[in-house]
């Protein structure tokens, strides 16, 4: 799933390459991702896309004052294309919308495609006059990149919560951005067990916890600048410390990195840097081996 470097990334990518072009059309090819009828998408023809922008794991796409805003989800992906000239809609297993630009100097049309892989279509896109309109966006959380994110931010969101730390830091409605991989990387460089009830945190531990966040984050960022749209997933995964890495050293401390399965997802960590040397309970496990 792309998270908040990988939204800030392509919405740098979108500044450079397709921002000051007119929009010459968009086709909607998986009628389900699209979430709004007012405005029409149709309104977004011959208006000039003039700024690309993140809210958390939303990308924001301004086009003359219209907004189109797409969250990517777990499947998600942006292709860009630098000639769709002659492109057809068809069918496909993956494409949901392809938004076409007005030609360049040389001819050919650039654009991009909203992909979706697998089989549980989550993708969404809106056409919003405001971009507060869009329910995700309107219910966000303070963004962790932000000036106004200081140390006693995060220490009142973690006041009072009995919530683990590993799901607070994954609420879009406490933290706009990070996701599965992200929380697993930032509990690892706190050094701070994922199930660990924020509660309990103490003033050095959120403060820890604090720098782990826009550390990890702007590092992430970093690594991504410049890249083209498409080597963007393969630099996240190698940048990843423990996310999706089970049963590999740790780099820190040469530990077995392990997992925790769940319904839908799995977290990593490292018992010696994060739970004192103590592996976490599987449950999912532990009902296999019965």
């Amino acid at each position: 799933m792309p998270e908040l470097p990988e939204v800030e990334a392509l919405a740098e990518f979108l500044r450079e390459h397709a921002v000051g072009r007119a929009i010459a059309g968009v086709d909607v090819v998986a009628f389900q991702a699209l979430k709004t009828v007012d405005p029409p998408v149709t309104a977004l023809g011959g208006l000039t896309l003039t700024g690309a922008g993140r809210h958390g794991k939303f990308l924001d796409l301004d086009c003359d004052g219209l907004h189109l805003v797409t969250h990517l989800a777990r499947g998600g992906w942006l292709r860009w294309r630098d000639d769709l000239t002659g492109a057809k809609p068809g069918r496909s297993k993956t494409l949901a919308v392809r938004v076409r630009l007005s030609p360049a100097e040389d001819g050919r049309a650039p654009g991009f495609e909203l992909t979706e892989a697998g089989t549980q279509k989550r993708l969404a896109v809106y056409v919003a006059r405001d971009p507060d309109e869009v329910p995700g966006i309107a219910n966000l959380g303070p963004d962790p990149l932000a000036d106004d994110f200081t140390v006693e931010t995060l220490a009142s969101i973690v006041s009072g919560s009995r919530t683990q730390i590993k799901g607070l830091l994954r609420d879009q409605k406490v933290i706009a951005g990070i996701g599965n991989a992200y929380s697993d990387e930032v509990l690892h460089v706190a050094r701070m067990s994922p199930f660990k009830v924020a509660a309990t945190l103490t003033d050095e531990q959120v403060a820890a916890l604090h720098t782990a966040i826009v550390t990890t984050l702007r590092d992430a960022v970093g690594r991504a600048r410049g890249l083209a749209a498409e080597d963007l997933k393969s630099e996240k995964k190698s940048g990843l410390r423990v996310h999706g890495r089970t049963g590999e050293a740790c780099g820190v401390c040469g530990d077995t990195i392990r997992e925790v399965s769940f319904a839908d997802s799995a977290l990593q960590y490292c018992p010696t840097c994060q739970t004192g040397g103590r592996p976490l309970a599987d449950r999912r496990l532990s009902r296999l081996l019965k």
